[in-house]
């Protein structure tokens, strides 16, 4: 009797379109994958030959869903952006959900973006799902005359059979320079000296990315407030983003005199 009671309920259900739901850390994603290879090959297209590019930059987006429709609304009323970078932490404790809300949000863009990995991106099942979401963790592209590296650094979440920050991707990159770029941008999101970078390769860390051409400035996550800190002494900024709650972002405009940044409420 109860295995027939089990039954009914299971037609029931079926015949009424119920949804079966995945466990939240389950790697079965539903959705839009691969998403930063094609942004990046929409975005190297549609900046190719510019000598100025300007982008925006959000960060930590965990839980504020509502605050992230609203960035995307207020970027989406700009006309003067290329690309934005997201350096971080979709999700707050790695559940695919976290991931396919945040995704669909930020495909409301009008422009394409790319997101970094981190730290509570990396929880549970997180980094797999990442992987299938968005593709791999480190990973660099052309706009313009400039090539944006951007890194997994979250070092106290993986292994010390992993390397992080992984070196031997970094010297590839540089070895292997387009020869259309003129200048680079690094992307990370934690920074040296915070408890998630392997802070004893800081400075080694830094002395190997300042061997890119024409290092412009370093951005971050991770810290949830703004920052413009010139962490070794030698010039070079990072620039630390605001989580998504205090409803800000970063706009940088990139060109042959310099560069430029602002801080902006929406």
């Amino acid at each position: 009797m109860k295995i027939i009671r089990i039954l009914l309920l299971v037609t029931t259900c079926l015949l009424a379109g119920c949804q079966v739901e995945y466990h939240p850390y389950d790697t079965r994603v539903d959705g839009e994958t691969g998403v930063n290879a094609k942004n990046m090959t929409r975005i190297e297209a549609s900046c190719a030959g510019k000598q100025e590019i300007r982008f925006a930059m959000i960060s930590d987006t965990q839980r504020w869903y509502d605050e992230t429709e609203d960035a995307v609304k207020a970027l989406n009323r700009r006309d003067d952006i290329d690309f934005v970078i997201h350096t971080g932490d979709m999700a707050d404790f790695g559940m695919r959900d976290e991931f396919e809300r945040q995704r669909d949000i930020l495909n409301r863009l009008r422009v394409p973006y790319v997101v970094l990995l981190g730290n509570h991106d990396c929880l549970a099942t997180g980094e797999r799902i990442f992987n299938k979401i968005f593709g791999e963790v480190d990973f660099a592209f052309t706009a313009g005359n400039v090539r944006f590296v951007c890194l997994n650094t979250n070092a106290l979440e993986f292994d010390h059979d992993t390397p992080v920050p992984n070196f031997g991707y970094i010297e590839r990159q540089i070895a292997a320079f387009p020869p259309e770029a003129l200048k680079t941008v690094v992307a990370m999101h934690a920074k040296p000296f915070s408890e998630q970078f392997d802070n004893n390769v800081a400075h080694i860390f830094q002395q190997t990315v300042r061997k890119f051409p024409q290092l412009q400035f370093c951005l971050n996550g991770h810290g949830h407030n703004f920052a413009a800190t010139d962490l070794f002494d030698d010039g070079v900024i990072y620039y630390e983003c605001d989580n998504i709650r205090k409803k800000t972002y970063l706009l940088f405009t990139v060109n042959d005199e310099g560069y430029e940044y602002e801080r902006i409420a929406f």
